[in-house]
């Protein structure tokens, strides 16, 4: 199995068969490199979800408020699970094709001030045989901000992966 990884180069995965994915379920399985959230990060969200609250793209008025800034939307932390979690792919042995299958929980624990540093820690939780083929993993997800005590989010994220 091969992926592209962050840097655009092919490298190749480790894949599980049954047995081995039970040995490292409730195992953190991966730690992504630390991503900075900058203010341009911001506003290009803000500008393509058509969510321009000024408390995330006002510079001047967010240094009025508690947070002394503009902060990441909750929904912009929560979209970096997609690159993130190429730190902890767990893949199954044959898997033709993986998908995003949702969550069953996400908190939004802490704000992400505009120039900090986050990264995703995850734990594989489960992972099921729902019908023949059809694999779900549930991964406990944390998105940490660099020196701060509390996360920015938690989240119970679902993939599901299609196995020959």
């Amino acid at each position: 199995m091969f992926s592209t990884n962050q840097l655009g180069t092919l490298a190749v995965m480790a894949t599980y068969d049954r047995d081995t994915i039970k040995t490292i379920i409730g195992k953190e399985v991966g730690v992504s490199d630390w991503v900075t959230i900058t203010q341009d990060m911001v506003n290009q969200f803000a500008a393509l979800t058509r969510d321009p609250v000024e408390l995330h793209t006002n510079v001047e008025l967010a240094k009025k408020t508690p947070f002394g800034g503009t902060i990441a939307h909750g929904l912009l932390t929560l979209s970096m699970i997609g690159g993130f979690c190429t730190a902890a792919e767990v893949l199954m042995k044959g898997i033709t094709m993986g998908l995003n299958y949702g969550f069953d929980k996400v908190r939004f624990v802490a704000p992400v001030k505009t120039g900090s540093r986050i990264r995703g820690r995850f734990v594989l939780r489960s992972m099921e045989e729902r019908d023949p083929g059809r694999w779900v993993s549930t991964m406990d997800v944390t998105i940490e901000i660099e020196g701060e005590s509390k996360p920015a989010l938690v989240a119970e994220w679902l993939g599901m992966q299609i196995v020959k």
